[in-house]
């Protein structure tokens, strides 16, 4: 049966699917352009290469009033369940995915001179 998740007051409440699936993520590769921001969501685990289970596109409007949200959700978290300890490492991000890389800019086609017709 579809259920329904109530929300806060003022929000409409979410309609959450019968075959809505839940994916583990512990890698997000965020890439933008100017008009929408995408996130996509992989598993990273050893030997095996990361697959994108999940790629949300968001307005960059969207993508603060998230960071935001996630923010006030993480303090909630940590006031009561105590600090989030991540390893002490200016450098965090390039050793945790050093082995993964942005995809390769797509090439421009050539521009091509139409072929002059034979009057």
């Amino acid at each position: 049966m579809e259920e329904e998740k109530q929300g806060k007051p003022g929000f409409p409440p979410l309609h959450l699917p019968s075959d809505l699936r839940a994916h583990y993520s512990n890698l997000a590769r965020i890439s933008h352009t100017p008009a929408e921001m995408v996130v996509d969501f992989a598993a990273m685990l050893p030997g095996v290469r990361p697959e994108v289970v999940a790629r949300i596109l968001m307005s960059p409007v969207a993508a603060k009033m998230f960071w935001h949200a996630l923010g006030e959700n993480l303090a909630r978290y940590e006031a009561t369940f105590g600090p989030i300890q991540i390893p002490n490492n200016s450098n965090l991000a390039q050793d945790l995915f050093r082995n993964i890389h942005p995809p390769d800019k797509p090439e421009k086609p050539e521009k091509t001179e139409p072929p002059e017709s034979e009057e």
